[in-house]
Order: structure tokens, then C-alpha cells, then sequence
């Protein structure tokens, strides 16, 4: 694994451990696994740029680069492409760290779009005061 030169900057969003029960017959982590992690990292950067509630209502180019595995920290990063006025789009990338090692490396990257929710789920503009 080599250290890859376009390492996002900042705090994850989500950092968690890749085990044993999210992976598939090969032993590689499940796809949906770490998609459910991007979205709940997207959600995080969602719900914060909304002051409330948001719901994914999209998810486009996901594009899976290396496999994870069982031990590997995973840190996702979440950053802001747009707001619109009840959806806000959000590219995330997942970084794999293997558990005895300093280097990491891109392993899948996608762009969200959600969507902002009143307290009855209907879409609501993302900033009111706007």
C-alpha cells in the first residue's frame, strides 16, 4: 500500500474499524457496508449544513478503488460541493489504514445529494434565513 499524495485535509468525519461481520465470502468488506458508512458520514456534513434533518435521495459515481479488510481503520471525509435550496450535494471518499501500519490509501469515493426535511418529512429550504 502505498501513501496516496491526495489525502484529504481535515478530521473524518467517521472513523470506524472494518470486522469481521461486514465482510463476504472472500473476506473483502461488503460494498454496502462502507456505503452505508459514507452515508451516515455524508449525513453528519447533511444535517449540520441544514440545522435539522436531511435524507439522502441520491447517490451517483460511486466508484470502488481497492477492497478493504477485516482490521483496516476506515476514515471517511465529507465535503460540501453545493447547496441548493432544499438539497445539498456532498462528495465523500473512504481512506483505508491497515491496523499495523502508518499508510493509507483512497479505497471508494461517491457524491451524495440530500435533502432537507421539515418536522413532517416534507423538503424545506436548506438555510430559511437565506
Amino acid at each position: 500500500m502505498e501513501k496516496h499524495p491526495e489525502h484529504p485535509r481535515g478530521a473524518p468525519a467517521i472513523r470506524t474499524i472494518a470486522m469481521p461481520a461486514d465482510t463476504n465470502p472472500s473476506g473483502d468488506i461488503f460494498g454496502g457496508w462502507l456505503m452505508s458508512q459514507m452515508d451516515l458520514a455524508a449525513g453528519n456534513l447533511a444535517a449540520l449544513t441544514a440545522r435539522g434533518r436531511a435524507a439522502t435521495i441520491a447517490v451517483d459515481a460511486m466508484k470502488f478503488h481497492r477492497a478493504v479488510k477485516v482490521g483496516d481503520e476506515v476514515s471517511l471525509y465529507a465535503r460540501l460541493l453545493s447547496v441548493g435550496r432544499t438539497s445539498m450535494k456532498i462528495h465523500v471518499e473512504a481512506w483505508r489504514r491497515c491496523r499495523d501500519g502508518d499508510e493509507t490509501e483512497k479505497v471508494t469515493e461517491a457524491s451524495f445529494t440530500f435533502v432537507a426535511l421539515d418536522k413532517d418529512g416534507v423538503s424545506r429550504p436548506v438555510r430559511p434565513e437565506a
